[in-house]
């Protein structure tokens, strides 16, 4: 029998996974930004790309300095701090003059999304009962999905209600200055949810613990001291463990670590990047008209949000090895018949149509699978005493990987062509597939010590 959620559960779940709207405002941001930007700040080419690689590449030192902060001062105070860089981001954006400024201040503000993105998924996961676990963590990318579509609509707000002129001197401006508003929301909102009980327990706070256990749980008293017990036991042990980074390379810890790093390294491989990037180009050929890149923004947003909310609703049901195994092979065959379709010339509306239908369906698998699958993955798969810098890691190497793709996908398609990319990406998809296939064992419907006992 499943556990029903208390509204103190809700109020964490909902303002944490509310981190990731923050990572979805600044993912989206810049599609509309970039368009406006040169009349008031002269780019170059290279310029242009540190612009739009910021992001990632601050998030792989915020990421890397999430863990062993959250360690040491907790994950609510830490993921307070990300609220305050990021809404200092969008406001420095949002005012630069000059390159540099801009550059920095989108840095700064991976910094922020990089800190958030490995302690929101880390902070459900640990506050989260086991058989309902899946569907809270992937709230995170539901907030992602509802930020990029949030961000899109501004976008287009914006830039279709003024003139040319005005979006060039103020409309990119405040573009950057909206994202302040769930900045600010999300700081607020912090101050009113709960510290992690295992992380109370981590750091000699048991009793507080205690009540915050009896208050997101729904359970009898008898099966929320089980629960209590074993996370204080598990502690224990861990306490009488070797070093942080000895307990990161046992056996079994390593083992847990390689797959996280990989399946984190493979969401970024999965060609959503390719079909971002062609997408526009996709709904004006098949008749979108003039206003191709806005009906597509809004259309595959919407798309995203609605099939994050259907992968919620099947992740602890279905487990996430079926979930990322099926989502895997789906996304190839998409990638290997848009190869197809990119290698012959249009025949007809109907094949304009099917290419737009692919790179819709591309998105459906994306978000059912590793789109949040990857995060739950992160956050599950570690023992107490490192989950919080073991995922900095995994969630590391996963922006590290974002920001490469990013940097090399133009030039694959410069000098390998639209045929060969999306053959090599539906190539990585076939890999993922056979990856957690072969590789991962179930994690839905076990608790994180569990889990933990299985992994060492």
């Amino acid at each position: 029998m499943k556990k029903k959620a208390t509204p103190y559960l809700m109020r964490a779940v909902v303002t944490a996974a509310f981190g990731g709207l923050l990572f979805g405002y600044d993912e989206g941001v810049m599609s509309g930004a970039l368009n406006f930007i040169g009349h008031s700040i002269k780019l170059s080419s290279a310029m242009e790309g540190f612009v739009s690689g910021g992001i990632p590449l601050g998030a792989v030192f915020g990421c890397l300095i999430a863990g062993w902060l959250a360690d040491k001062l907790g994950r609510r105070i830490i993921m307070s701090i990300s609220a305050v860089l990021f809404i200092l981001s969008t406001v420095g954006c949002g005012a630069a003059t000059v390159a540099p400024v801009l550059i920095a201040f989108r840095l700064f503000g991976g910094l922020g999304i990089g800190m958030v993105s490995t302690l929101a998924p880390l902070y459900i996961a640990e506050i989260s009962p086991k058989d309902i676990r899946g569907k809270y963590v992937g709230s995170y990318q539901l907030a992602i999905a509802t930020g990029v579509f949030i961000v899109y609509i501004i976008n287009a707000l914006i830039a279709n209600t003024h003139t040319l002129a005005w979006n060039e001197d103020i409309g990119w401006r405040l573009m950057f200055y909206a994202g302040t508003v769930p900045g600010v929301i999300f700081f607020i909102l912090l101050f009113f949810i709960p510290e992690s009980p295992r992380f109370l327990i981590s750091n000699g706070k048991s009793d507080q613990a205690k009540g915050i256990l009896e208050k997101i749980s729904s359970d009898t008293s008898e099966n929320i001291k089980k629960e209590f017990d074993s996370i204080q036991e598990t502690v224990a042990i861990e306490n009488k463990s070797k070093s942080m980074w000895a307990e990161l390379f046992k056996k079994g810890v390593r083992a847990s670590l390689i797959i996280a790093v990989l399946c984190s390294v493979f969401q970024q491989f999965t060609g959503t990047n390719a079909i971002g990037y062609y997408a526009p180009i996709i709904f004006r050929d098949a008749g979108a008209g003039v206003n191709a890149s806005l009906i597509e923004t809004i259309f595959i947003g919407l798309v995203k949000v609605i099939f994050v909310a259907f992968f919620m609703g099947l992740i602890d049901r279905l487990g996430r090895k079926r979930l990322l195994t099926w989502g895997g092979f789906g996304m190839a065959i998409c990638m290997f018949l848009l190869a197809i379709c990119f290698d012959r010339s249009s025949i007809s509306k109907a094949f304009d149509f099917f290419i737009v239908a692919l790179t819709v369906i591309h998105t459906i698998f994306y978000e059912l699978s590793w789109g949040g699958g990857t995060w739950v993955l992160i956050s599950e798969l570690f023992p107490n005493k490192i989950r919080a810098r073991a995922s900095s890691i995994a969630s590391a190497c996963l922006w590290l990987a974002t920001y490469v793709v990013t940097q090399l996908f133009p030039i694959m398609l410069t000098s390998l062509g639209s045929v060969w990319t999306f053959t090599i990406f539906g190539f990585f998809c076939v890999v993922m597939g056979l990856f957690i296939h072969v590789v991962f064992h179930e994690t839905a419907g076990k608790s994180l010590e569990q889990i933990q006992r299985e992994t060492v």
